[in-house]
């Protein structure tokens, strides 16, 4: 009993005193407040399963434990009861129903904007994942931000999420869950900030040595200050053009930047057929550079040179015998 107590008390000091704090479990939004309550009610179904699991055990054992009146007692062989066998089934079945129905329910209504928000037009910002930086494209308003991204508070964004190159996962879990980005394809994601404030992202998709700082800052502004930013961007920022968006998906780490114009204008990662953006030649620190078949579908050519090389061998085996061996 005493090194169970000692167990948690070690547990706890270490959750406070690391400062941990449980992002998830300060919802910021109605996404991630829907998150959030689901989250509590699985909590609650395990919590009960934990609490009786345990309380059955401590009885049967206690209950059922070697005394000197038992020592030598032999059990008689019985037949299960039906009954007893029915309900500790039952009750996993039910219990597992009890958790599917609000989690279907919940994944389906956060596919569409969230609800008190359908009367009111949302933003749309494309989110391009690259190693190892985060590109955010304003069409409507045709600027472009890395690593970074402004959010008018109270208005629900559309996130549309594609990659340049491997897998990421986009997540702020102040606003919502995450959702994978990948090439030459497109998801979407919407979130709506409740207040003005900042909210920190990242990409939880291990895809290289430099994704652990593959993160990203979400401001949500009031009304007012988001157009004022939008004013101020398209005043002061360069330009960006092909050459200097391409030189930005190479595999590194940036700040953050901000440019007038998108490069939605000459290429959209997730049109099947758009340009692949990957430098594997670049990704020196893994211990493997990466290298591309010299051969169009090596893989086939050598399965199928082996298998040529297979009959050629029964063409000469059976050439003492007169056969004709016509291959396959």
């Amino acid at each position: 009993m005493l090194k169970l107590k000692l167990f948690f008390i070690s547990l706890f000091s270490i959750l406070f005193l690391s400062g941990c704090e449980m992002i998830v479990f300060q919802p910021q939004g109605p996404v991630a407040r829907s998150i959030t309550e689901l989250i509590n009610w699985s909590l609650i179904w395990m919590g009960l399963v934990v609490v009786v699991v345990f309380a059955l055990f401590g009885y049967i054992i206690w209950k059922y434990r070697e005394k000197p009146e038992n020592m030598d007692y032999e059990p008689p062989e019985e037949h299960g009861n039906t009954l007893y066998e029915i309900i500790w089934t039952a009750i996993p079945i039910l219990i597992v129903i009890a958790i599917t129905i609000p989690t279907v329910k919940t994944l389906y209504a956060l596919e569409e904007v969230p609800k008190g928000y359908e009367e009111k037009e949302p933003i749309t910002i494309h989110v391009t994942s690259a190693d190892w930086k985060w590109i955010f494209s304003y069409p409507e308003q045709d600027i472009e931000t890395v690593n970074y991204v402004n959010i008018p508070a109270d208005t629900p964004v559309d996130f549309k999420l594609t990659s340049a190159s491997t897998m990421q996962s986009f997540w702020v879990p102040a606003l919502g869950g995450q959702k994978y980005s990948m090439g030459k394809m497109e998801t979407q994601l919407y979130l709506v900030a409740d207040n003005p404030g900042s909210y920190w992202g990242r990409n939880t998709n291990f895809n290289g040595k430099g994704y652990a700082d593959m993160e990203f800052e979400v401001l949500a502004q009031t009304q007012e200050d988001f157009d004022k930013w939008v004013e101020e961007v398209r005043e002061t920022a360069p330009e960006l053009t092909e050459e200097k968006y391409e030189e930005l998906l190479k595999p590194t780490h940036l700040g953050r930047m901000t440019f007038n114009k998108t490069h939605l204008e000459w290429v959209n990662h997730a049109d099947p057929n758009s340009k692949t953006y990957t430098h594997p030649e670049l990704y020196k620190n893994h211990g493997y550079r990466g290298k591309t078949f010299e051969e169009e579908d090596n893989y086939r050519n050598k399965n199928n040179q082996e298998h040529m090389n297979h009959d050629s061998h029964d063409n000469d085996s059976n050439d003492g015998h007169g056969g004709d061996h016509s291959g396959h």
